[in-house]
């Protein structure tokens, strides 16, 4: 007999940072009894969280799609469709797939594209998750200040990812909730709670770990409720990135990591910078090092080895707002633009 049974896709969103990828690569060492498939969405030339998942070793996950330099949410017909199709015609085609989007990428389009005819009879989008990282919630980086929010015509592009990322979720993950003290956690859960739509459950967690029944298998079926998921955008025809922007940066091997992070959080701090990640090739070491920044916070692991087929280089993704001073980044980090 053949089954009629829709193949579950969750789509994770949530803004530049907030730990997509960790979360990710947890779900994907937990689940054991399925065949996951992995689409990866990035804001930029270097594809870093493929690179990292591809890196995970972990027999379930069957395959890892990377849709790089752009969001799905403006390249749903020409880049989502044909990597789900492809997916789905697979001799094996897997029993959940795992859509982790840009950190700018807006999810109601994306789940709007469920409903398209060769799609919604065999797929259905378990649940919107949207991972919000306590610390930069803390310290307000989505939501405008006091006196920015006097000027009638103010725009935060930010604000608006964030909530329309909010508006569409099913479950919500509070990330990174060790690196804020007790009475701000309670303050943040509140106010999220005042954000969500009625049933829109919210979960704690540290380092993205969370049990992978929390997170799948909540038979959303959000294709059918678009109505109901408000967006900034509605109104407003075809999306787009403009305020943001993305570069890349290549430096040598680096010899003193400790000096390099030290030049990042200066850069960062004096330019604004959203995120920044990518590798780095150490002298005398076998693997590649990952760099991971949230605003000043910078994380620095060794992930795998480097293989013999690569070039040992140091590349990095810069991202933040328009009008970024690409040149001042460069040398203060000392690397070239790439």
């Amino acid at each position: 007999m053949i089954s009629l049974r829709k193949i579950p896709a969750t789509i994770v969103t949530g803004f530049l940072g907030a730990g997509k990828t960790t979360l990710l690569r947890h779900l994907v060492e937990g689940v054991t009894d399925r065949r996951i498939a992995l689409i990866v969405n990035e804001f930029g030339e270097v594809g870093v969280d493929g690179e990292v998942l591809s890196a995970c070793g972990v027999p379930g996950c069957t395959e890892v799609v990377e849709l790089a330099n752009g969001c799905l949410c403006c390249t749903v017909a020409d880049e989502f469709l044909p990597a789900v199709t492809a997916l789905l015609e697979r001799e094996n085609p897997p029993d959940h797939i795992l859509i982790e989007t840009s950190g700018l990428a807006l999810p109601k389009p994306l789940v709007k594209a469920f409903q398209w005819p060769d799609v919604r009879s065999k797929i259905t989008v378990d649940g919107v998750v949207a991972v919000v990282d306590a610390k930069a919630l803390a310290g307000g980086r989505f939501a405008d200040d006091e006196q920015a929010m006097e000027a009638p015509d103010h725009d935060n592009p930010l604000e608006e990812v964030f909530t329309d990322q909010l508006a569409c979720a099913d479950l919500v993950l509070l990330n990174k909730i060790d690196l804020v003290d007790g009475t701000t956690l309670a303050a943040l859960n509140a106010d999220l709670a005042g954000r969500l739509r009625a049933g829109v459950k919210l979960v704690g967690a540290t380092h993205g770990r969370v049990d992978p029944l929390v997170l799948l298998g909540l038979s959303a079926a959000a294709e059918d409720d678009l109505a109901a998921r408000p967006s900034h955008h509605d109104l407003e025809g075809e999306h787009d990135h403009d305020d943001f922007e993305s570069f890349c940066l290549d430096l040598p091997e680096v010899a003193d990591a400790d000096a390099l992070q030290s030049r990042l959080a200066a850069a960062i701090a004096d330019h604004d910078i959203l995120r920044l990640k990518g590798f780095l090739a150490i002298p005398d070491k076998a693997a590649r090092q990952v760099v991971q920044a949230v605003g000043t916070r910078i994380e620095r692991y060794f992930d795998r080895p480097w293989r013999t087929d690569e070039p040992r280089r140091s590349r990095l993704v810069v991202i933040g707002l328009k009008g970024l001073d690409r040149a001042a980044i460069a040398a203060a980090i000392g690397a070239a633009p790439a």
